[in-house]
């Protein structure tokens, strides 16, 4: 089975910023900043938590996911509180990390589901409520490791429907996408993508939409795109980077970036630095 999640981890990783251990008491209301996402770990006690007019209650150790900034209010007893460790989440690209986008707005699973997660949440539990030199960034570490497993559980269980994540929990449709990631700048027809996922050209089309919701080159030019916009970010000049995303040259990169973002690439950087 090709690895899924190898190729979008290395192109787009998560990083973790720990700001809360301990035990969270009474009402908090945590503010979005606009830029990140959070994990939220829940060890011991009950918690409510409320968000764009939704509640959430939390009666045993749960994992709550905000993949993209929100504003919500945890409320816990006020003297036994919820003991709790919590971490900013800082997708790469931001709005246009393909993972953060393809997750839905709140993921909650109680921490006994996630198969193999154990020996990383002991660990990680052990580390953030003890005393040891480097806890904290080993802690960070752990957490990006959660994000794994969540991403893993997710795709196995098949509980997202629709778009990415839905593409790379099938069975076919998964080795297309891999390929897409590995190598965008293989001249990827219609008719080589459906030959990787071992189907025919029409089942593979009409599959790939229904599953995913857009169409195989709909989605091979946003992949494109989303990876020369990340380069531009870092620098890189425009012309190498068409050639290492699969375009043959600045126009015809420039035509897709614009049909793809609204904007042209020079555009897209002056308001992206």
């Amino acid at each position: 089975m090709a690895d899924r999640l190898t190729a979008l981890m290395a192109h787009f990783p998560v990083n973790a910023q720990v700001f809360n251990v301990g035990a969270l008491c009474g009402f908090n209301t945590l503010e979005s900043d606009g830029t990140n996402g959070q994990l939220h770990l829940v060890r011991r006690g009950a918690v409510e938590v409320q968000y764009d007019r939704k509640l959430i209650h939390i009666e045993r150790p749960s994992l709550l996911l905000f993949p993209r900034p929100l504003t919500r209010r945890f409320i816990t007893d006020p003297e036994r509180g919820a003991d709790m460790v919590c971490a900013n989440l800082s997708f790469e690209g931001d709005a246009g990390n393909p993972i953060s986008s393809a997750l839905p707005d709140v993921v909650c699973l109680p921490l006994e589901n996630i198969v193999g997660a154990e020996p990383v949440l002991s660990l990680l539990f052990e580390e953030a409520f003890g005393q040891r030199c480097g806890r904290v960034a080993l802690v960070e570490r752990l957490f990006e490791v959660m994000m794994i497993q969540v991403l893993r559980h997710l795709m196995e269980s098949g509980e997202v429907k629709g778009g990415l994540l839905s593409g790379l929990s099938h069975p076919r449709l998964r080795n297309a996408l891999v390929a897409m990631h590995e190598t965008p700048a293989q001249e990827w027809t219609l008719d080589a993508l459906a030959n990787v996922a071992g189907m025919s050209r029409s089942v593979f089309a009409t599959t790939f939409r229904r599953t995913v919701g857009i169409t195989p080159g709909q989605y091979l030019q946003g992949w494109r795109v989303q990876l020369a916009q990340k380069a531009l970010r870092y620098g890189r000049p425009l012309k190498a980077v068409a050639t290492e995303v699969g375009y043959g040259s600045e126009a015809a990169l420039s035509r897709a970036f614009k049909a793809q973002s609204g904007q042209s690439p020079r555009k897209w950087k002056a308001s992206h630095p």
